[in-house]
């Protein structure tokens, strides 16, 4: 069984997409840990709704990384959490890190292309599709080897915000998907690509 630990700023919506897979799918993964950098996300709520251990840790790496080491985490999943992961957490997790971004990387990604700010970027440049990105974590903000991608037509849209709507669903179908690929040990990453096997 895969310990997952799922790392949090917002809502937590993601979280929840995952919370209702693990319920609807047979895999081998629990989610057994949820961290929020702010105090206010939402997803330490649906965390405890779920009887799921949750903790509030705000700029500290070292006590992140006591909690991974304390619940045996075996993946983490970076799901909405809008902080750099410290290289000291980076090494001891290794292709054992995954994010979701909500874009087709490599188009909008890279330091400030975080949350809304992808959206308007892609409203601005008038893109005709966009999408979401699962990725292993490297030290490379965005630059970890692609697990999987969905696009979405955007070419209608009256604003960041439709964008931002559309993609989210994608976020929400592709995310629960990659982690159970992990957690089946059916990913292989290979000279910087990742093999579904």
């Amino acid at each position: 069984m895969v310990n997952i630990a799922v790392l949090v700023s917002g809502s937590g919506s993601n979280l929840q997409s995952l919370i209702d897979h693990q319920k609807t799918h047979d895999f081998d993964g629990e989610i057994k840990l949820v961290v929020a950098n702010k105090k206010s996300a939402y997803g330490l709520v649906r965390a405890a709704e779920n009887n799921i251990a949750n903790y509030y840790v705000r700029n500290d790496d070292h006590r992140l990384l006591e909690l991974l080491k304390e619940y045996k985490i075996d993946l983490v999943v970076l799901a909405g959490y809008l902080s750099v992961i410290s290289d000291e957490v980076l090494e001891e997790y290794e292709n054992k890190m995954i994010n979701i971004h909500p874009s087709l990387i490599p188009s909008f990604c890279g330091p400030g292309f975080y949350g809304h700010h992808v959206h308007d970027a892609a409203y601005a440049r008038g893109v005709h599709y966009s999408g979401a990105t699962v990725h292993f974590v490297s030290k490379v903000v965005d630059g970890g080897p692609i697990i999987m991608q969905e696009v979405v037509s955007v070419k209608d849209v009256k604003n960041a915000d439709e964008i931002g709507e559309r993609v989210l669903k994608v976020e929400h179908a592709i995310l629960p998907k990659a982690v159970e690929l992990y957690c089946d040990n059916k990913l292989e990453v290979k000279e910087g690509r990742v093999i579904i096997k």
